[in-house]
C-alpha cells in the first residue's frame, strides 16, 4: 500500500512540495489541495473531498463563507498590522465578544494555541509570584496535548512529545485524567495551577466526567490553585456549548483558545478572571509582535458574530446528536468499530484496523478524516455540517472499513 500525503496550498507551491516529496519516495501518493467551499475541499486535479477534519477543528464556518471573507477583505483595505504597542478597533471588538462568550473578564491575543498556553502558564506563575505564595508547580493530565513549544510541551502528557526535548520546564507533575484522587496526590504547597482539557482531542477523544471537573474546581478553590482550561480544540461551539467547560459549570481562572475562534486565520487568545488579571501579567511581561493584529481580530469578531446570528451552537447540539446516532448504527453494523466516544461535533471511533489504513482508504473515496491516540478516528467536521453530509460520510467510511 502506498503512503499518502496531503498538501494544502495553491498550485505552484503545492506542486513544488509534491515534487520534493516524490524525490524522497517515488511511491508516495500526493494530494495537493487547492480550494474549498462549504464542507468540501478540492485538489489540483479537481477531485472533491468531504472534509471531516476542518483543518484540525479550525474551519468552524466551513470554507468560502462570504460574510467572513468580506469582513477580512474590508479590514485589509483599512489596516492589517499596527504592532502590539497600540489598541485597534477589531482588537477591542474581538475582546468584548470573546469575554462575553466565555464569561471571563480579560483577554490577551496571540498567534496560535501554543502561544496561548505559554501565556496562560506565565500568567499563573506571575499570579503566584505577586501573591508571594511561593508556588510554581503545575499539574497536567496524562495523554493531554497543549502544544509543541518548550512550555506547552512540558505540560503535554505524552512522553513521545516530551522526551526528545528534555530537560523541559521544571515543576510539572502528571495525574491520571478523570481520576480526582490521582490529581489530589500530586498537590503540594508549591502547586500554582492545574491545566486540563474538558475533552482531550489529540489524546483520543476522552471527555472529562462531571464529577472530575467539579472536583478539580473545588480542589483549586480549597487549595488556592488556579484552574486552567485548554479549550483550543474542544472549545468554540464544538461540544454543543460555546466552550466545553460551560456544560459543567466549572468556570476556570484562565482559559486558552485558538483554532475556530478565527475560522482559518492564525490567532489564539488566553482569557482570565478579573482577580487573576489584577495580580498577574503587566505591560512588558508577555508580548507578541503580531498578537492582536487588526486582520486576525477582525476574523475573530466576525466569527463570533456569525456564531450568534446563525445559532451555530444550537445547530451543533442538534446535528451532533444525529452524528452520534449514526455512529451507534455504524458500530452495530461493523466489526471494525470497538467504541464510539465524544460529544457534539468532536467524535472518536476506536477501530480494530490500523487507523492509518482506514484514513488512506477514506481519502481514496473522497473523505478527509484524521486520527487521535489509541487508534481512534477523529471526526471534526465544520460546524455547519448537515445530516445528508453525515450520511455521506458514513457510507464512505463503511467502504473504507471493508477494503
Amino acid at each position: 500500500m502506498s503512503k499518502k500525503t496531503v498538501i494544502i496550498g495553491g498550485v505552484a507551491g503545492g506542486a513544488t512540495a509534491a515534487a520534493r516529496l516524490r524525490r524522497r519516495d517515488e511511491k508516495m501518493e500526493i494530494v495537493v489541495l487547492e480550494k474549498g467551499d462549504g464542507v468540501r475541499l478540492y485538489d489540483v486535479d479537481g477531485k472533491e473531498y468531504l472534509d471531516f477534519a476542518a483543518g484540525i477543528a479550525v474551519f468552524a464556518l466551513g470554507y468560502n463563507n462570504q460574510a467572513y471573507n468580506q469582513a477580512l477583505k474590508d479590514q485589509i483595505d483599512k489596516v492589517i498590522h499596527t504592532s502590539n504597542l497600540f489598541y485597534n478597533v477589531p482588537m477591542v471588538e474581538a475582546a468584548e465578544k470573546l469575554t462575553k462568550a466565555s464569561g471571563l473578564d480579560k483577554a490577551f491575543f496571540t498567534n496560535s494555541g501554543t502561544e496561548a498556553i505559554e501565556g496562560a502558564l506565565k500568567a499563573a506563575r506571575k499570579y503566584a509570584w505577586k501573591k508571594r505564595t511561593g508556588r510554581y508547580e503545575f499539574i497536567a493530565m496524562e495523554h493531554s496535548f497543549h502544544g509543541r513549544s518548550m512550555g506547552a510541551v512540558s505540560v503535554t502528557g505524552s512522553e513521545a512529545y516530551r522526551i526528545p526535548f528534555e530537560p523541559l520546564v521544571s515543576g510539572v507533575k502528571f495525574a491520571e485524567f478523570n481520576n480526582l484522587d490521582s490529581v489530589k496526590a500530586q498537590v503540594t504547597d508549591k502547586t500554582c495551577g492545574i491545566i486540563l482539557e474538558a475533552l482531550q482531542g489529540e489524546g483520543g477523544i476522552n471527555r472529562a466526567s462531571k464529577e472530575f471537573m467539579e472536583g478539580i474546581r473545588k480542589l483549586c478553590d480549597q487549595e488556592g490553585i488556579l484552574m486552567i482550561c485548554d479549550e483550543i480544540q474542544c472549545g468554540m461551539g464544538r461540544t454543543g456549548e460555546m466552550f466545553a467547560w460551560q456544560s459543567y459549570g466549572t468556570r476556570p481562572d484562565i482559559m486558552a483558545m485558538a483554532k475556530a475562534i478565527g475560522s482559518g486565520l492564525p490567532v489564539g487568545a488566553f482569557a482570565m478572571t478579573e482577580e487573576v488579571a489584577e495580580y498577574s501579567l503587566e505591560p512588558g511581561d508577555h508580548g507578541t509582535t503580531y498578537g492582536g493584529n487588526p486582520l486576525a481580530c477582525a476574523a475573530v469578531a466576525k466569527t463570533v458574530e456569525i456564531f450568534e446570528r446563525e445559532d451555530i451552537v444550537v445547530h451543533v447540539r442538534e446535528i451532533g446528536a444525529y452524528l452520534k446516532e449514526r455512529l451507534k448504527e455504524l458500530a452495530a453494523e461493523s466489526d471494525q468499530v470497538l467504541e464510539c466516544r465524544g460529544i457534539g461535533l468532536i467524535q472518536g471511533i476506536k477501530v480494530k484496523k490500523p487507523v492509518g489504513e482506514i484514513i488512506n482508504r477514506a481519502l481514496e473515496r473522497g473523505l478527509l478524516i484524521i486520527s487521535a491516540r489509541d487508534n481512534v478516528i477523529r471526526l471534526l467536521p465544520p460546524l455547519i455540517i448537515e445530516k445528508e453530509q453525515i450520511d455521506e460520510m458514513i457510507e464512505k467510511l463503511k467502504w473504507a472499513f471493508n477494503q
